[in-house]
């Protein structure tokens, strides 16, 4: 009898995977039977001497890799959370064998056969409109996946495909390598000028890895911090530099060294299925529809933001020349004098700050504001075991009905991947009965006691929040519709018009209460955080639209294989003018968005295309003067809750009675036509 966790029955609430009974060795074996089992399934479809249907090949389809996607989600979301040198090397083991059997499936000239059969009689089918989407993007990815190319070509993408999934592995795991190598070790001296938190944030990180006394580390929730309060421009220009060289290092964990294989290859794909390039291949399948149309809006944004930036780049100049610094300023004086002007001219110091957003709060305003629009309840379930002693499991409820499991991973550790995210253990779906979902939300704040956040980690908190309640709601039949299974460049707007509502003074009045007195956050320091909202965004503004123009140059470059990555990065940020002060969001060197997978490969862009839409979609909210306005909650929950199951442009329009307009994301910004 087997003692694998992934082959026994199911016996917990709501069926949440048995986290404590499942060790590192338990995935090699469930993998592979998760594979064969599927690959068996797929072959009993394609075999079938019937004439195809929807019912024995879509509906077969749907049904089929139950065992794999089970096994295969929760070592990726355990990997990137709560991963070890164990897990990292079943997931270099099995990256080139999962892109194989998912190769194997895609490329599959028998099954191609039956939905291209199924395809050309569509309209002979009697099909409901959800049917007809998913026939027609089976198909679509089908052709994309490249099989309707001969039996070369096949064979030739599914090489590339084994290839590239060594590659993003290899990406991932370097610069986690990187962050994890790196410490700045502070001496008492050295914490003159810190804030409190983040003098306990670096003793935190000390702590966490053996040492003891304080260690400024390359945690975004650590280094972030350090560079806007430090007084020290020399520790500045250390972590600073330490920071934008992830990945850039000669030897085994060099980076650069990666990204032109993996561009050629992935231009090699692209040519395959007749694209110039792998950026007009990947943006075909999207909103935008082209990289022309993708840099038409960088391009739009691009003078007005650095305009601004300009302006604000003045501002720092002359706080930083009283301070006494003559020289230019420098990338890693942007941050520290920002804060610095920011407090002299709206009286906001993130340090007074701080004290009123503590996490526990923010996450309970993130759940009332799901509430007040959605009306849903989250109760915490600690009798439901998890994969970490800081991890929380909510069930979700709406009037007392299950509605699914909301997993809560908020902490910065040694082993878990930088950034935030949302992620699923098991998507809703009820082909076969009612299947609720799973979902994850993972940060990485700096903890400690309390842990207090800072206003962006607050809107972080609503933006994967965001991203979970597009699951959460999520109300499909067929699986592969599920939840955040839309295009790329529409996934981000339930995520981004989420973070409207932690700005919004009712919510600050209720939910940012100060963590010692328990005072509500005073009035008119409300009214200072919103006459400071739009300060700084001609900075966020820039180094984000330059990594998003960098990531479509870099995936139209004519010939990738001879890129000099680091002088090609220089050049297109020369090109467009980038100042030197600010610097690009992500270095194409640990730029993991793009190389530790394809997602947003060529489509990095999509967060700004979202913005315009939850800038406009917000619009609707604020013209009615009602936060919650019911109609348009129920609006934006068929939104949040139709999946795939209609173009996103039509359920956009649906929500806000016509297309977006990219003027509210200028006013939202603060800029002007330059």
């Amino acid at each position: 009898m087997t003692d694998n966790p992934f082959f026994l029955p199911r016996t917990t609430p709501h069926g949440v995977p048995p986290f404590p009974a499942i060790a590192a060795a338990h995935y090699p074996e469930a993998l592979k039977a998760g594979m064969s089992q599927h690959l068996a399934e797929i072959e009993a479809i394609a075999a079938s001497p019937e004439t195809p249907t929807f019912a024995n090949t879509i509906d077969a389809m749907e049904r089929s890799g139950k065992l794999l996607a089970d096994v295969a989600s929760v070592f990726f979301n355990l990997n990137s959370a709560n991963g070890s040198d164990e897990t990292r090397a079943v997931e270099r083991d099995f990256a080139p064998k999962l892109a194989q059997h998912s190769a194997a499936i895609g490329l599959h000239p028998g099954l191609f056969a039956r939905i291209a059969e199924l395809y050309a009689r569509r309209n002979t089918l009697a099909l409901s409109p959800v049917q007809m989407r998913l026939l027609e993007r089976k198909y679509l990815d089908f052709v994309r996946s490249g099989a309707a190319l001969d039996t070369e070509g096949r064979a030739r993408m599914e090489a590339i495909s084994q290839r590239l999934a060594v590659l993003h592995t290899e990406f991932g795991q370097n610069v986690l390598h990187d962050e994890q190598d790196w410490s700045l070790a502070l001496s008492e001296a050295d914490l003159e000028g810190l804030p409190e938190f983040v003098i306990e944030g670096t003793a935190q990180a000390a702590a966490e890895r053996g040492q003891s006394g304080h260690i400024v580390t390359l945690s975004r929730s650590l280094i972030e911090p350090f560079l806007k309060f430090s007084p020290r421009r020399d520790l500045r220009k250390v972590a600073y530099l330490a920071w934008i060289a992830r990945g850039t290092h000669p030897g085994a964990h060099d980076n650069t060294k990666l990204i032109p294989e993996t561009l050629a290859l992935r231009q090699e794909q692209a040519k395959l299925l007749g694209y110039a390039d792998y950026a007009r291949y990947r943006l075909a399948d999207s909103m935008a529809g082209s990289p022309e149309a993708a840099r038409r809006l960088a391009d739009e944004v691009w003078p007005a933001a650095v305009a601004k930036a300009a302006e604000e780049r003045e501002m720092l100049r002359a706080d930083a020349k009283a301070d006494g610094l003559n020289d230019a300023l420098a990338a890693w004086d942007w941050a520290y004098y920002a804060e610095r002007v920011r407090r002299a001219k709206f009286a906001i110091d993130e340090a007074e700050l701080k004290p009123y957003f503590v996490f526990e709060n923010i996450q309970a305003a993130a759940f009332d504001t799901a509430q007040r629009l959605f009306n849903l309840d989250f109760i915490a379930r600690p009798d439901i075991p998890a994969y970490h002693k800081d991890v929380t499991i909510f069930e979700v409820q709406e009037a007392g009905r299950h509605v699914g499991l909301f997993v809560s991973d908020p902490f910065a550790r040694a082993d878990k991947r930088s950034g935030a995210w949302m992620s699923s253990f098991r998507d809703q779906e009820r082909l076969d009965g009612v299947v609720s979902p799973i979902i994850v939300n993972v940060n990485n704040f700096a903890k400690s006691n309390p842990t207090l956040l800072s206003f962006d980690d607050a809107e972080t908190l609503f933006h994967e929040f965001g991203h979970a309640l597009h699951g959460l709601l999520s109300d499909v039949h067929y699986p592969s519709q599920s939840g955040t299974a839309v295009l790329r460049d529409f996934v981000e707007f339930p995520s981004q018009i989420m973070e409207h509502w932690i700005s919004e003074p009712a919510t600050l009045r209720s939910y940012a209460t100060h963590f010692e007195t328990g005072a509500p956050i005073p009035d008119d320091l409300v009214a200072r955080l919103k006459a400071a909202q739009n300060f700084n965004t001609g900075f966020g503004t820039v180094e984000y639209t330059a990594a998003a123009i960098l990531d479509l140059e870099l995936h139209r470059h004519p010939d990738p294989a001879s890129l000099d990555v680091i002088a090609f990065e220089k050049q297109v940020l020369d090109g467009i003018g980038l100042p030197a002060e600010i610097g690009v969001r992500h270095r194409a060197a640990h730029f993991q968005h793009l190389f530790a997978g394809s997602g947003y490969s060529a489509s990095y862009y999509a967060y700004q295309w979202a913005e315009v839409l939850d800038a406009d979609g917000f619009d609707a909210f604020a013209a009615k003067g009602d936060l919650f306005d019911p109609t348009l909650a129920a609006g934006l929950r068929r939104v949040f809750s139709a999946g795939d199951t209609e173009d996103p442009m039509t359920l956009y329009v649906g929500f806000r009675g016509h297309q977006p307009e990219t003027a509210a994301l200028m006013r939202q910004r603060g800029l002007v036509a330059a």
